[in-house]
């Protein structure tokens, strides 16, 4: 029987990109499936969020997600241009966010289809990974085409189904924090959140306990 969980995800935070190719091989090697939900970063998500946090915070999440990369062997460089556009001094957020609305209703639909996760980890590996102007050219078309999906098809649809989306991602959020968090990357089984890029061993060895089997 293959095993499931709630995958809530975001495209502007590091962490969901420092943990994603663990649940990709997750997927590869055992018979388990992420059900994937992305939604909106918490800066877009809780008004006002940045202009509260601790000023040592910013410092150790940059540290800290080097640091993680570093470990596990993956290019890494905040993004540029950043997802969401903010004053990161003020931490004054604004109210059109062209790109993270573009990267979260494109990867609702690639989760409909069935490949949300090989798009997470296709377009964060771009977004992350050192490409700068990452929203220009043909950056994205081909890390949706490494997915095996059509980005261009995916604009389109998400410019026709913007208020559906919407709805889709909402509804993800009301289900994270009914899951029992608010951050990402969260995974959620059977009732138990799991937060954090380093509770994938928790996870797991959770779900090892209600059956997980390795592929084959």
């Amino acid at each position: 029987m293959t095993l499931s969980y709630d995958l809530f995800w975001s495209f502007r935070s590091p962490y969901s990109y420092l943990v994603t190719k663990r649940l990709v091989a997750l997927e590869r090697d055992y018979d388990v499936k992420a059900v994937v939900r992305p939604v909106y970063p918490i800066a877009v998500r809780i008004p006002g969020f940045f202009k509260q946090v601790n000023p040592m915070w910013p410092p150790y999440l940059m540290k800290d997600t080097r640091r993680i990369a570093e470990m596990e062997g993956l290019p890494y460089a905040w993004p540029s241009p950043d997802p969401i556009l903010m004053d990161m001094k003020s931490g004054e957020v604004a109210t059109e966010q062209p790109y993270i609305s573009r990267l979260t209703r494109a990867g609702v639909l690639a989760a409909e289809r069935g490949l949300g996760l090989a798009f997470l980890d296709e377009i964060s590996s771009v977004i992350f990974g050192g490409v700068k102007n990452w929203h220009e050219g043909d950056h994205l078309q081909n890390a949706a085409k490494r997915a095996g999906l059509d980005m261009d098809e995916l604009d389109e649809t998400a410019a026709k189904e913007a208020d559906r989306l919407e709805a889709v991602i909402a509804a993800n959020e009301a289900s994270q924090k009914a899951a029992g968090h608010w951050g990402v990357p969260l995974m959620a089984f059977e009732g138990e959140p799991f937060f954090g890029q380093d509770r994938v061993d928790h996870l797991v060895w959770r779900m090892k306990q209600q059956g997980l089997r390795k592929r084959g």
